[in-house]
């Protein structure tokens, strides 16, 4: 399958070995591809749509990581991240944040808003732009709530031989 994908790569490392790709109008940072939906869409639905392109909704592990992403945002829109409280019971306040792939949730590496988290209601994370601030920042929303979203997935690794007299 990674060899057939080889021919409908968009943005290709290396020439000769072992290269890595990322699918046709996705971005790629690090070992990894990402892609901007313009579609607005619920947080599952989001993250069901990010599966169906074998990919999951943004998670972010790094400073450098979340630079990349927002500098590829639209300041008017809102993203939704793979970030979510969607499993807490509701009879109890205590925030327990889970990645959608299982990346521990690490606390000191969190970009959220000034003053959030800020509602036990508000279950999943989307990326904002604070517009009094200037700056980019998690915060807290309904999960239900209809925004556009970031895919992640792991590059396309393949050999740059064999890839290349499968296209011809």
């Amino acid at each position: 399958m990674a060899l057939l994908s080889a021919c409908f790569i968009g943005s290709c490392l290396g020439s000769v070995g072992n290269s890595s790709c990322c699918p046709k109008h996705w971005k790629a940072f690090g070992s990894s591809c990402y892609f901007i939906s313009v579609e607005e869409k619920t947080w599952p639905e989001s993250e069901k749509n990010c599966s169906a392109m074998q990919a999951h909704l943004l998670v972010v592990t790094t400073e450098e990581e979340q630079n990349f992403i927002i500098q590829n945002l639209d300041t008017k829109s809102e993203y939704y991240i793979g970030l979510s409280d969607r499993d807490r019971p509701l009879h109890t306040n205590k925030r327990h944040w889970k990645w959608v792939d299982q990346t521990p949730y690490n606390e000191s590496a969190t970009f959220w808003l000034s003053g959030e988290p800020n509602s036990h209601n508000e279950r999943c994370v989307l990326l904002h732009f604070h517009s009094l601030t200037k700056k980019w920042g998690w915060n807290d929303v309904f999960c239900d709530g209809h925004y556009k979203s970031i895919c992640k997935m792991t590059k396309i690794y393949f050999s740059a031989e064999k890839s290349l007299s499968a296209c011809a």
